[in-house]
């Protein structure tokens, strides 16, 4: 597809995939997935200009329509399959599950991307299986501001079973070093860092070189930026929609913060999050629907 914009907001870069979800003593359900499509729908529905730059195959390209629709341009680039997820719960933690990739679309190259004029890029993998180094340090070379989510070198998909484990990264300085911005759960945090206190684990990733850190959790996210700490509490009452709660969190801060100070982005993100996850699927508001959470927060 060719693109039309001269400027986007955000390039969001990773695969789109199809998800399968097993509830806890629920009825499966397959459906158009990945931290791309969850981010990407966030930020354009506020309002952002939004560029896609995925991997798939031609067969599947009816998984793109949410995107389009929304006023998002996709570069899609061909591959033998598309990514498919299967992510199981076996408890009635929401943050308790088993993840696996059923097939892959493969990893990403300097020519599966256009010369983009974007503003910010964001990596939003799902696996390891899409961002090499080599991959990360030609973008830094075109001079791009950017931000990756460490689940795509935490997630680590096993080979012969194709359940993902949770492990730590040997590059992890030097991908933390080539970012503007990075973004964790309280579970990868912990596998690269060593510890589950929040803060702590963002005090030692801003060691490593990125002065921008939000973590999430399942009550809550952390900034940690310009040298101070910031938390919000997230206001759902439900987590139906619990899949993708960290990719819609920082493509909501992202969106936010191109025009905003941390604690105001912080809530806006806090707030649209939360109503992405009392309802199934990606988030389907608007910015006036986030404003009025925030507001309905704040007086309470």
């Amino acid at each position: 597809m060719n693109l039309q914009s001269d400027w986007f907001d955000i390039a969001f870069i990773g695969h789109m995939c199809f998800d399968e979800v097993v509830p806890y003593q629920g009825l499966p359900s397959v459906a158009p997935g990945s931290a791309v499509l969850c981010g990407a729908l966030a930020a354009a529905r506020v309002g952002k200009q939004v560029v896609v730059v995925t991997r798939m195959a031609p067969k599947d390209r009816a998984i793109l329509q949410p995107l389009l629709q929304n006023g998002i341009e996709v570069h899609p680039t061909p591959s033998a399959e598309t990514t498919f997820m299967k992510v199981v719960h076996s408890t009635a933690d929401v943050d308790e599950r088993q993840i696996y990739q059923l097939a892959n679309a493969g990893f990403f190259s300097l020519t599966d991307v256009p010369p983009l004029k974007a503003r910010h890029v964001h990596l939003a993998g799902i696996t390891d299986q899409e961002f090499d180094l080599d991959f990360i340090r030609g973008l830094k070379e075109r001079g791009f501001r950017m931000s990756a989510d460490m689940q795509s070198f935490v997630r680590q998909v096993q080979p012969v079973t194709h359940c993902i484990v949770f492990g730590d990264v040997l590059q992890k300085t030097e991908i933390v070093s080539l970012m503007d911005m990075i973004k964790l759960d309280i579970v990868e945090a912990k596998v690269l860092t060593g510890t589950d206190d929040l803060e702590r684990a963002a005090l030692i990733i801003e060691g490593w070189g990125c002065s921008e850190i939000l973590i999430t959790k399942a009550e809550g996210v952390l900034a940690r930026a310009n040298g101070m700490t910031y938390y919000e509490k997230f206001s759902n009452k439900s987590v139906v929609g619990r899949t993708g709660r960290g990719d819609t969190t920082f493509a909501a801060y992202l969106a936010r913060r191109s025009d905003h100070d941390v604690t105001e982005s912080l809530k806006f993100a806090a707030a649209l999050v939360s109503l992405k996850m009392e309802t199934p699927g990606p988030f389907n508001g608007t910015l006036a629907d986030v404003l009025a959470r925030m507001q309905t927060k704040r007086a309470a």
